[in-house]
């Protein structure tokens, strides 16, 4: 243990407190993300396979003996990077969804008051009704491989035409709807189901399929229960449950930055109607 800390006493000590301060940051953002998450019981799992580690490194640095242990420890650490990626493949490419939706690299931030209205008009119909209903809204993460099983459309958003795609005894009505920027993109869409146990017994099928697409992508999913009427929202992985029925529009403008692009088109017609005064 000694050896081990003598190692420290080369290098200055506010270039070792830096280093501590940006590994804490790391293991707190990476805590932060999976937590609620698959992954977190298994950064647990890991964080006491490095504890022990470290104890035999420790140990074996001590003494000459277990030579073949040490080697066959040495080449299980090598692997242990690609163990990583293959177990957090979902948590990881979740990561890559989110760097993504950073606001300075969206392309598209200007969703419509109408497309929020249309939705949540339809959502409270289907709930009022208990009509059970998944709506998935994409955004910057394309669905299109995803729909190519479903009912292509490719028509203009409305309430009705929502309403009546998950009206009982319809064709169409078990299965989830996409939607892409004004439009109904496809309709009876089989999205991917969340894992078993990812949710709370309570939860149907419709739950698990729009948890297990919001992880795989950025769009957000509104699902109505069949059951009782309850309307809930997945996001990036989680649910939201139970959303009040009149606050939905307020959730979804929220999410949707439909404020920030009201209050630009405001700013620029206020922009031009001075324009036009001053002329």
């Amino acid at each position: 243990m000694t050896e081990f800390f003598s190692t420290f006493d080369n290098y200055p000590k506010w270039e070792i407190a830096i280093e501590l301060g940006l590994i804490w940051l790391f293991v707190y953002v990476v805590f932060r993300f999976l937590r609620g998450t698959r992954g977190a019981g298994v950064i647990k799992g890991i964080g006491i396979f490095f504890g022990l580690f470290l104890v035999l490194m420790l140990f074996w640095r001590s003494t000459e003996s277990f030579g073949r242990l040490q080697v066959i420890f040495q080449y299980v650490i090598s692997y242990v990077a690609f163990l990583l990626i293959v177990i957090f493949q979902p948590e990881l490419r979740q990561a890559a969804i989110r760097i993504g939706q950073t606001r300075f690299l969206r392309s598209n931030r200007e969703p419509r008051i109408e497309f929020v209205e249309c939705i949540s008009e339809a959502v409270d119909f289907l709930s009022k009704n208990q009509f059970g209903a998944l709506i998935a809204i994409e955004r910057s993460v394309r669905l299109g491989g995803l729909v190519e099983g479903g009912q292509m459309l490719d028509a203009k958003l409305s309430s009705r035409l929502l309403q009546s795609i998950f009206w009982p005894n319809n064709p169409l009505h078990d299965l989830g709807v996409v939607l892409r920027d004004n439009r109904i993109l496809a309709a009876g869409v089989q999205f991917p189901l969340a894992e078993e146990g990812s949710l709370p017994a309570r939860y149907g099928s419709r739950h698990r399929a729009a948890v297990g697409l919001s992880n795989e992508s950025d769009c957000i999913v509104v699902i109505v229960s069949e059951e009782t009427g309850v309307v809930s929202i997945a996001i990036e992985g989680h649910l939201q449950s139970p959303i009040p029925r009149d606050r939905l529009t307020a959730v979804l403008t929220q999410i949707l930055e439909v404020e920030e692009a009201v209050q630009g088109e405001q700013i620029a017609s206020a922009t031009s109607s001075d324009k036009a005064e001053a002329s």
